[in-house]
């Protein structure tokens, strides 16, 4: 099979396409046959180290079963987590994948698994976020940003996005932008305060990192609340100012998968299935697809995001 392959030169991921077999599935594995994967930011800031397989997520139709494996059968649409995504047929726990609802499409069943199950995870597990609350994400228009838009729109709360670019953000006003904020500065605490009534956000996404985030604190409500899981600024320290963190009572928390285990990411995918994918069967929320590209042409989609010209998902068709 096809396989592309990351390794770093001069802290720069180059991606090179390599034959080998097809993955034997293990004990609860599932061999997918890949249709579609996405691309997600933190594979571009990969660095030192081997070359390893490419990919984080992936759609496709189940192969072959590893030992134990009872939910599936030969044949099944699935999608979830799949390391070494970019490939003809890649390995997937069954525990952490999900079946593809039959409204969507290869391509957008493939942009669910990593920022969906993040999304959930920031707004509803951690996050709390209800009805009629403020949510706040500096760089809205990132695979991330999008999806906590839909989310957040059909949770029935208002959604405030910060983006150097005002095209994109005009992009963002069909799904329900409620208020596009251009900048790509800290200079955004203000505008939230006049929008929300001088209240500020109930809770905030800071997808960008360290440059923003003195802001994204001033910028919450009292007993707001601030989810870090981006840091594309490269900037991976900040100061927090206790005095606003003391008297408002803020929750500061992470979201990333680098430390769980199997078993917690699947009690998350177990979760997101029950509150959040029931959203997608019955077409309250799609996954929004920038932009599509054939295998061979993975340069040009890695192009076009380490350009930030897209606004959702960047798609891989295998």
């Amino acid at each position: 099979m096809r396989a592309y392959f990351i390794r770093a030169v001069d802290d720069h991921p180059i991606f090179e396409m390599r034959e080998l077999a097809p993955p034997e599935p293990g004990p609860g594995q599932i061999l997918v046959r890949v249709r579609a994967a996405g691309l997600n930011r933190g594979e571009l800031l990969s660095s030192g180290g081997s070359a390893k397989a490419a990919g984080l997520e992936a759609a496709g139709e189940v192969a072959k079963l590893g030992a134990g494996v009872t939910r599936y059968k030969h044949g099944d649409r699935v999608m979830g987590r799949c390391p070494g995504a970019f490939a003809e047929y890649g390995l997937m726990d069954e525990r952490e994948t999900l079946p593809v609802p039959q409204c969507l499409s290869w391509e957008e069943a493939a942009a669910v698994p990593i920022a969906f199950l993040v999304v959930y995870d920031m707004l509803l597990a951690q996050g709390k976020l209800k009805t009629g609350e403020w949510l706040l994400v500096t760089g809205v228009t990132s695979g991330v940003g999008v999806a906590a838009l839909q989310v957040a729109k059909a949770l029935g709360a208002g959604v405030i996005g910060t983006s150097g670019s005002a095209k994109k953000l005009d992009q963002l006003a069909p799904l329900g932008l409620d208020v596009a904020l251009v900048t790509r500065a800290a200079d955004f605490s203000a505008a939230v305060s006049k929008n929300t009534g001088g209240k500020g956000a109930d809770l905030c996404i800071n997808n960008v990192g360290g440059s923003v985030f003195a802001e994204c604190v001033h910028a919450l409500a009292f007993q707001g609340r601030l989810a870090v899981v981006g840091h594309v600024d490269g900037i991976l320290t900040a100061e927090i100012d206790l005095d606003a963190l003391h008297a408002k009572r803020l929750t500061l928390f992470g979201v990333s998968n680098k430390l769980r285990d199997a078993g917690q990411r699947s009690a998350t995918v177990r979760d997101f299935a029950a509150d959040l994918l029931p959203l997608l069967v019955d077409g309250r929320i799609k996954p929004h697809i920038d932009r599509v590209y054939a295998f061979e042409e993975f340069d040009d989609a890695k192009i076009r995001m380490e350009a930030n010209a897209h606004v959702g998902k960047i798609i891989i068709r295998i």
